[in-house]
């Protein structure tokens, strides 16, 4: 009986964390593609370029896709935007909008 209930409760946990998985390697697929972001966008505030650290997550999309589709115009982000796809820009925005 109780080597039964170890056996569900294993079988239970296990299923929990493989339902789990897809998602958190998204979140840290996010993490992955914003790391070259910080090249030009550095966290402090003192640069020209904006700080992205807790940046509202639909404008950071809406500006990504404005760069991408060439409706803002841009001297390296038009060109970098293009190589995202429209689900990386959502995950990169998701990251941006909950790191602090």
């Amino acid at each position: 009986m109780k080597r039964s209930r170890i056996l569900a409760a294993g079988i239970a946990v296990s299923m929990m964390t493989m339902a789990l998985a897809p998602q958190a390697a998204e979140v840290e697929r996010g993490a992955v593609l914003t790391t070259s972001c910080f090249a030009c966008h550095s966290i402090d505030t003192t640069g020209n370029m904006p700080n992205l650290v807790g940046y509202p997550r639909d404008l950071l999309v809406s500006q990504m896709q404005a760069f991408k589709d060439g409706s803002r115009p841009g001297t390296i982000m038009n060109r970098l935007a293009k190589g995202y796809s429209d689900e990386e820009i959502v995950l990169i925005a998701d990251h941006f909008a909950t790191i602090q």
